[in-house]
């Protein structure tokens, strides 16, 4: 142990401390709710439907404690606990190239954590979505989307590490700007090909048919001066009866998604306005300001990398001996223990994607009708068991959208 170790351990308590405090705040303030539909939604969602809101905000709620436990857990007996700097030793025992040894060794600790947060995955879906109602998946599902997504991480997370790992050793100092240029490239390459490339391995994505619906839509379009490469209905109800829409992708490679469950709860007035927020994000440059804010944070995140990845404390400060130090240990190390140190910037970034969802309402607002997305809003809020009573200070901290009173509220006065 030594200072850093200290500090390590003090940021993880003080990080860890404060979300079970807002995590216990959140399930007081939810339980004392939970007899009362708010004023603002008596009319149109019933006391069941508020109460199994409730009741699903509170079993999510502990399985989330119960989740970070393990992860507090995990993260130690990995770091002081020697874990890594046993994997690490072993595979640079077996493995002559130090890269290709640090590959299959942050590989191996990857897995690990699969592995370790595969039965909160299971008892999620099997078990408190099934309870409410939600769960469409099945067991072979289940296994199916874990192993292609392991796959997938292999298949195009591993060449990613590699090439990283051998700028930081090849490039010299700069290595971390070649580094951050590297990622946001990958980046912006994996955002123009998941719609067409990785979104169809896990659902069917089909164009919506001829009708009103696409009408509408065409015409909310060309209003909005929106080109797409076409607008799909996605199966999501294969899986879990949550509905959502969204748009994806850049480029030339847009793409507006409407979930099918949504398609079939919404009216299309309300499947529009819907919609229309989700334009808003877009016409906004919502997208834009996230993608910088995100390079911003990443480019300082390998600058401090740069200055921690040649300092003997930060390896022996983690459980790892001097003897393991490389490239490899030190972009795990920083990957597993820099959320103790930001954990308090979270409440930043939830403030302004709030703010830019208001600003997409606004936007829906002047694009269709405010009264549709609220009554939109409202039928997803009930139908996804969404709690209309969470704690102030909880959604602050974890909210990315504004809580459904207040957001409904401000609809309300651009109705």
């Amino acid at each position: 142990m030594n200072s850093f170790t200290l500090l390590f351990l003090a940021a993880l308590t003080l990080s860890s401390g404060v979300q079970f405090w807002l995590a216990k705040r959140q399930s007081l303030y939810v339980a004392a709710h939970r007899d009362a539909v708010p004023e603002a939604f008596k009319n149109t969602i019933s006391l069941e439907a508020h109460q199994k809101a409730a009741d699903y905000t509170l079993e999510k709620g502990k399985l989330g404690q119960i989740d970070g436990i393990v992860s507090i857990i995990a993260l130690l007996l990995l770091t002081l606990g020697g874990v890594i700097n046993a994997i690490f030793s072993f595979w640079g025992s077996v493995i002559s190239s130090s890269l290709v040894a640090g590959v299959a060794a942050t590989a191996t600790i990857f897995l690990l954590m699969t592995l370790i947060e595969l039965p909160s995955g299971w008892y999620q879906t099997f078990v408190i979505e099934e309870k409410f109602g939600f769960n469409k998946s099945t067991t072979q599902q289940f296994i199916k989307d874990h192993v292609m997504q392991l796959g997938l991480g292999a298949a195009i997370g591993l060449p990613l590490l590699a090439l990283i790992l051998w700028v930081i050793d090849a490039v010299g100092s700069s290595w971390w700007l070649w580094a951050w240029g590297i990622l946001i490239s990958f980046s912006l390459l994996m955002s123009w090909l998941y719609p067409t490339l990785i979104a169809p391995l896990f659902n069917k994505f089909t164009p919506m048919e001829d009708g009103a619906l696409k009408d509408r839509i065409a015409g909310l379009l060309t209003r909005c001066g929106f080109n797409s490469q076409g607008i799909f209905i996605m199966d999501g109800s294969k899986r879990s009866g949550h509905g959502n829409a969204y748009f994806t992708g850049i480029g030339n490679n847009k793409r507006i998604v409407f979930f099918d469950n949504l398609v079939a709860s919404l009216d299309d007035e309300e499947l529009e306005a819907v919609l229309a927020h989700e334009l808003g994000h877009f016409k906004c440059k919502h997208v834009v300001k996230m993608l910088v804010a995100t390079s911003i944070m990443t480019l300082i995140s390998f600058g401090v990398l740069g200055v921690l990845i040649s300092q003997d404390w930060f390896y022996t400060g983690l459980g790892v001996d001097v003897a393991q130090k490389s490239n490899a240990v030190a972009l795990l190390l920083f990957i597993l223990v820099s959320s103790s140190f930001t954990f308090f910037i979270q409440p930043i970034s939830a403030y302004f994607q709030r703010k830019f969802e208001f600003e997409a309402d606004d936007f829906a607002a002047n694009h269709a009708q405010a009264s549709k997305l609220i009554s939109g809003l409202v039928k997803l809020y009930e139908e996804n068991a969404s709690t209309l009573t969470p704690d102030p200070l909880y959604s602050a901290f974890h909210y990315s959208h504004p809580p459904a009173a207040i957001r409904v509220a401000h609809l309300e006065s651009k109705a």
